[in-house]
């Protein structure tokens, strides 16, 4: 099969986005204060990798059992595997290789691919969900930001995306918040949902 032509404008950007990024990072890796930064940056991978984001998620319900903080919890839930979904979709889509290789057990099928980021739009979306759709304590915003900040720039610093790829990640992340606001699922029903889905309902449940 023959490989697909890139329009020569498109390829023009991708080689500057490529240049762009390989100075960037020279430039912050000179800075004392940013270079410890690399060494959390396995720590931040982690910290929003999808996988782990949507198992926690789905056993912090269970474990809570808070009726109060269904509407919050499947909200998040939903807006995690739309996120994984819709990363998945464009990055088999536009299959743009990865700055440097990556032999992360945890990276599968589309995810070996680079554009968009995948953890700068799980970090946005999250930030955002907690900032706006459900605000928690404002002493945690900075905090939320911060993290987010440093996992948007953490993978650039270890050569897992481009510039333009944790830019395009970022706009999705925001995107994302914004079905949710017009999707968001209202505390009864989400009660319901989270409620038929427990082992009460099930054969062996408490009901019997």
């Amino acid at each position: 099969m023959a490989k697909r032509q890139k329009p020569k404008i498109i390829d023009t950007i991708l080689q500057q986005d490529e240049k762009l990024t390989k100075k960037f990072v020279g430039q912050l890796l000179s800075y004392t204060s940013l270079k410890s930064l690399k060494t959390h940056c396995k720590a931040l991978e982690i910290s929003c990798n999808g996988i782990v984001w949507l198992a926690s998620w789905i056993a912090l319900i269970w474990l809570l059992n808070d009726k109060e903080r269904y509407e919050s919890q499947l909200n998040m839930m939903m807006g995690l595997i739309f996120d994984i979904i819709v990363i998945a979709v464009m990055k088999a889509a536009f299959r743009r290789r990865r700055p440097s290789p990556c032999n992360d057990m945890m990276t599968l099928g589309p995810d070996k691919f680079s554009f968009p980021s995948g953890h700068a739009s799980r970090a946005v979306f999250v930030t955002m969900f907690f900032i706006y759709l459900s605000p928690v304590s404002v002493i945690w915003w900075m905090p939320l930001l911060a993290w987010c900040s440093s996992v948007c720039l953490s993978r650039i610093i270890i050569q897992r995306h481009y510039i333009l790829d944790v830019l395009a990640g970022i706009v999705v992340g925001c995107m994302e918040a914004g079905v949710m606001c017009i999707l968001w699922i209202g505390k009864d029903t989400a009660q319901n949902i989270i409620s038929s889905m427990s082992n009460d309902n099930l054969p062996g449940g408490e009901d019997e």
